[in-house]
C-alpha cells in the first residue's frame, strides 16, 4: 500500500508539474477525444444500427464497437494533431505566442490527417457534415454581428464580427429571419434530394428518412400497420 501510494504521489507531482505542461496537453486532449467519441457515438450507432440494420445480434453488436471505435479515434487523433501543431506553431513564433492563424493551419493539418483521407467513412463524413453545418451558421452570425464586440479571452470570448450590415433595424430583420429561411430551405433540400436522388443521401440518413416516408406508405393488416412495420 505504501508502495502504491507513493507511485501516486509521485505521478501527481510530475502531472503538476509546469515543464511537462505541455506534452501533457497532448495526453489529456487524446482522452478527452476518445471519451467525448465513445459518449457521442456508442448511444448513435445502438439506436441506429439495431432499428434499422439487419443481421444478426452479434453482427450488430460488431457494427456498433466498429462505429464507436472510429469515432472516439478520430477525435482522440485529431485532438492529438491539432495540439501539438498549435505546440509547434507557437513555439517557432517569433514572439513565442499564438497567432492568428494558428488555430486554422493547425485546424487543416488536423481535418487532412484524420478527415480528409478516409472518403468512404461514413463516421468520419458524419463528423465533418455536423463541423461544416456548425461553421456555416457560425460565419452567418459573424457577418452580421457588430465589429469589435468583444474581446478573446482564454477561448471564451470573441474578436467582434465583419458588420456587413450596418443599419442596426435591418440587422435585427436578418438574424430574426436567418435561422426560419436556414430550415425551411435545408428541409426542402434534403426531400428533394431523397425523393429523386437517394442514393446520393449518406446511408444512415436514408434509412431513417426511407422509415418515416417510404415505409409508412405501405402495410397489408392491422398488425403492420401499428405495430410491426412489415
Amino acid at each position: 500500500m505504501d508502495r502504491l501510494q507513493a507511485l501516486e504521489t509521485a505521478l501527481e507531482k510530475i502531472v503538476l508539474d509546469p515543464q511537462y505542461h505541455d506534452v501533457l496537453t497532448l495526453v489529456k486532449g487524446i482522452r478527452n477525444g476518445i471519451v467525448y467519441g465513445t459518449k457521442v457515438r456508442f448511444p448513435h450507432a445502438v439506436v441506429m444500427i439495431f432499428l434499422f440494420r439487419s443481421g444478426s445480434f452479434r453482427s450488430k453488436c460488431w457494427l456498433v464497437f466498429k462505429a464507436t471505435r472510429q469515432h472516439a479515434r478520430n477525435l482522440g487523433l485529431f485532438a492529438l494533431v491539432y495540439k501539438s501543431c498549435m505546440l509547434l506553431l507557437r513555439h517557432t513564433s517569433p514572439t513565442s505566442s499564438e497567432r492568428h492563424y494558428d488555430s486554422f493551419i493547425a485546424g487543416l493539418l488536423g481535418g487532412y490527417t484524420v478527415f480528409g483521407r478516409t472518403i468512404h467513412n461514413s463516421v468520419s463524413q458524419q463528423i465533418v457534415i455536423y463541423v461544416f453545418a456548425r461553421v456555416m451558421l457560425a460565419l452567418a452570425k459573424i457577418a452580421v454581428q457588430p465589429r469589435a464586440a468583444g474581446e478573446l479571452k482564454g477561448g471564451g470570448g470573441g474578436l467582434g464580427g465583419l458588420g456587413l450590415i450596418q443599419n442596426e433595424g435591418l440587422r435585427r430583420e436578418v438574424v430574426r429571419n436567418a435561422w426560419p429561411a436556414f430550415a425551411s430551405l435545408s428541409w426542402a433540400m434534403v426531400m428533394y434530394v431523397f425523393r429523386w436522388h437517394p442514393e446520393t443521401v449518406q446511408s444512415s440518413l436514408r434509412s431513417s428518412m426511407s422509415y418515416i416516408y417510404v415505409q409508412s406508405d405501405h402495410w397489408d393488416s392491422l398488425r403492420t400497420f401499428i405495430w410491426h412495420n412489415k
